[in-house]
């Protein structure tokens, strides 16, 4: 629903003093497509910027099954229970035919989204690669303006550009299988490397003893690999998202990781670099976005790619018939 210019301030106000209703009403705005939503969401944003930074961004994700769900409700409810209060901003994979979420995540997390001091927001990815939403990284400012001070991004684990939820969060978890050896040979190198701490689930009955092996294989691979920072080695945990254990381990070491960077000022280093590419991000967005819709793109694009898909003419030579068409210089 669209909000007037005038309440932008207002609705802002309502966010900041913790109104959880406005918080769904502005993430809503975020989320929109549509193109006076989007001005009105830039001016809501400018409004909170001023109230964001103060929260701890944590990325989770891992391999499909490794319980990501199972381990963020425990860990939030771990976090609450230590005075915060915890927002996951849960990707889900979009349907094909709504474009909406399909995981249900609050269904996924019954007993932490019940817990007053977490917000649970699913946010279809509708098609964009990296496992996360194009606004993410605008939901997650309106929650730390609401005074969520811990903020978790569950990512789509399907292997695809993972990568780009370490561009939105001050720490990337990732999640492993006690699996060893055989699972090491199928994480991709990029999502390694991009880990500040590994933590391998479901160490408890009968795979107790195989988490610990398998942590020992990563600790290994994980050795090989270039740290991120030369203020911080990442470290291989275990725990067990079911029966809590390993879970305080965690979080002391997320403390630690915190204090370790806002010191040496890595973390204002990175959320700068951030920023900046955030800031192309959209520009590269936003120019594909004119380009698709240019009257005289749109008039040659199905011509050229019927042509590109009988192979009458290269893709390279068809690009650039579309980027004279763009331009107005053909």
């Amino acid at each position: 629903m669209a909000v007037p210019d005038q309440d932008m301030a207002a609705l802002a106000e309502s966010v900041c003093s913790g109104d959880r209703r406005a918080l769904a009403r502005a993430i809503t705005l975020i989320e929109s497509t549509r193109d006076d939503h989007r001005d009105q969401a830039e001016a809501l944003l400018e409004a909170l910027l001023p109230h964001t930074g103060n929260a701890m961004r944590i990325g989770i994700s891992g391999v499909p099954g490794v319980g990501k769900s199972t381990f963020i409700e425990t860990f939030g409810q771990h976090v609450i229970a230590n005075g915060h209060k915890v927002a996951v901003l849960a990707v889900d994979p979009s349907s094909q035919r709504t474009g909406g979420s399909i995981l249900g995540d609050k269904t996924r997390m019954e007993q932490l989204s019940r817990a007053p001091e977490a917000f649970i927001r699913p946010s279809p990815t509708a098609g964009t690669l990296g496992g996360v939403a194009r606004r993410t990284r605008e939901v997650l400012l309106a929650c730390e303006a609401s005074g969520f001070d811990v903020v978790l991004v569950e990512t789509v684990g399907v292997g695809q550009s993972e990568t780009a939820v370490s561009d939105l969060v001050d720490m990337f978890v990732l999640l492993l299988l006690p699996g060893g050896g055989d699972e090491l040979q199928g994480i991709k190198k990029g999502i390694m490397e991009l880990a500040d701490l590994v933590v391998v689930n479901k160490a408890d009955g009968d795979l107790r003893d195989a988490a610990g092996r398998a942590a020992s294989e990563y600790a290994n691979a994980l050795r090989l690999l270039h740290p991120l920072t030369a203020d911080w080695v990442p470290e291989v945990l275990t725990c067990s998202s079911l029966e809590g254990g390993g879970v305080p381990e965690i979080w002391t070491r997320i403390g630690d990781f915190r204090e370790i960077v806002e010191e040496s000022g890595a973390l204002e280093r990175k959320r700068a670099d951030q920023a900046r590419r955030w800031m192309w991000g959209e520009v590269d967005e936003n120019l594909l976005s004119a380009f698709r819709r240019h009257p005289n793109v749109r008039e040659k694009l199905s011509e050229l790619e019927e042509k590109v898909s009988q192979a009458r003419v290269t893709p390279s030579a068809a690009a650039q018939m579309l980027l004279d068409a763009f331009r107005g210089t053909e």
